[in-house]
């Protein structure tokens, strides 16, 4: 069958990651997908490294993991939208799409007339989505935004850690930009729902976008919780506050998670570990007196666990139905049997003359497969598509080169 979005058109004005996951996304499930890009620069994760390299002459390109991993699939048209004709060229090429995606500053495209209010009344049935930090309106919508700011900002950062008591207590952020990539994630969702929306319909709108709100929702019931009791939730480290044992241990050759949630579980592990008689304590019988007794219940477990050796241990657990896991880093990921089993590395041909190992999307459709086209050059399409979407002549196109407009 036909991939999802075969014949939906998107012009993508986004860069860094929010927006660019979101039209990744969109191009993972088939849209076509027109990334601009400023000409000669790109987008600016083509400058934070580390780089692909040319495979003749072992030059750094600009073609960098982090570009790499949000723009797979798409088309890099460079048009510099400060110009009367650049502006002029992305506007007509915005109406002839369904979607116009950006992440620029509130107000910030109205001077080109390619807001959603300039573009809307020359095409009603277009829909818009705005990605900003904190939204078209308020005190701070003018203000810019970065992960590591609105992790702060929204919440996230203040249960992350460990307390302020412990040695190296404090809040932390996640390695992973979590607030770019859960407001590009809400964006696709929100996208495809105006989508169904106007196949309804006939009609488009516009999607205001705000990386605080999608962080805020994100707090789920840790936030929920704040709301019914007015008490903010702490910092706890790898420790879940509604369960013991349910942290990380030390094995003789690595670190793992072990959860075990309810009595059966926590006796079915005592019995792994050779302490069947852990649960008769009175400390540990239940898990309301295990986590009164967290440390007691952690030292007495870590005591067991130390010299052990991690696979063996894990294999126990797993048969006695115990949850457990490693604590991988991405060597061991990729090596997990399972990892492989899903295929989650594809292996893609890239335009700079090599191929290049991406993470495939987690989409898994039965009847409409997702595809996987390699990240652009930049620049890559902008005369094929110039030519192709808008119809100009090669003397048309000569001439925007040479301006330096495309």
């Amino acid at each position: 069958m036909s991939p999802i979005l075969e014949g939906i058109k998107v012009l993508d004005l986004t860069r860094v990651i929010a927006g660019p996951m979101c039209t990744q996304i969109m191009a993972d499930m088939g849209a076509t997908v027109y990334k601009i890009e400023k000409p000669g620069e790109g987008d600016d994760t083509r400058r934070m490294g580390p780089f692909l390299h040319d495979p003749v002459t072992g030059e750094a390109l600009n073609d960098s993991a982090l570009y790499l991993a949000y723009n797979r699939g798409k088309q890099s048209i460079t048009v510099d939208i400060a110009t009367e004709e650049g502006a002029q060229l992305v506007r007509d090429l915005a109406l002839r799409c369904d979607v116009v995606i950006d992440n620029y500053k509130v107000g910030s495209l109205a001077k080109y007339g390619l807001d959603a209010d300039s573009l809307r009344r020359l095409k009603p049935e277009l829909i818009c989505c705005s990605i900003t930090g904190f939204g078209q309106t308020g005190p701070y919508a003018p203000q810019p935004a970065y992960d590591f700011i609105l992790q702060g900002m929204a919440g996230p950062m203040s249960t992350c850690g460990l307390p302020d008591e412990q040695p190296g207590g404090g809040p932390m952020r996640t390695s992973i930009p979590m607030t770019d990539m859960v407001t590009g994630l809400y964006a696709s969702i929100g996208i495809l729902g105006a989508l169904m929306h106007r196949q309804k319909t006939g009609e488009g709108q516009v999607i205001d976008a705000a990386m605080l709100d999608a962080t805020v929702a994100f707090n789920g019931h840790l936030a929920v919780g704040y709301l019914m009791s007015g008490k903010a939730p702490q910092r706890v480290g790898n420790t879940n506050p509604i369960a013991s044992p349910s942290e990380v241990f030390e094995c003789a050759d690595g670190r793992i998670i072990i959860a075990a949630g309810n009595n059966g579980q926590f006796q079915q592990m005592c019995a792994v570990l050779g302490a069947p008689d852990m649960p008769t304590d009175p400390r540990f019988a239940t898990n309301m007196q295990r986590i009164a007794h967290r440390s007691a219940l952690r030292e007495a477990l870590q005591a067991l666990v130390r010299d052990q050796p991690r696979a063996q241990l894990l294999t126990q657990l797993s048969a006695a139905n115990v949850p457990a896991g490693p604590i991988n880093d991405m060597a061991q990921v990729f090596a997990d049997p399972q990892t492989q089993h899903r295929k989650l590395v594809v292996e893609l041909p890239h335009s700079s003359g090599q191929n290049v190992r991406l993470v495939r999307s987690p989409l898994n459709f039965s009847a409409s497969p997702v595809s996987h086209r390699a990240p652009p050059r930049l620049g890559e399409h902008s005369v094929q598509t110039l030519r192709e979407e808008l119809g100009l002549s090669e003397a048309q196109v000569a001439g925007l080169l040479h301006k330096g407009i495309i």
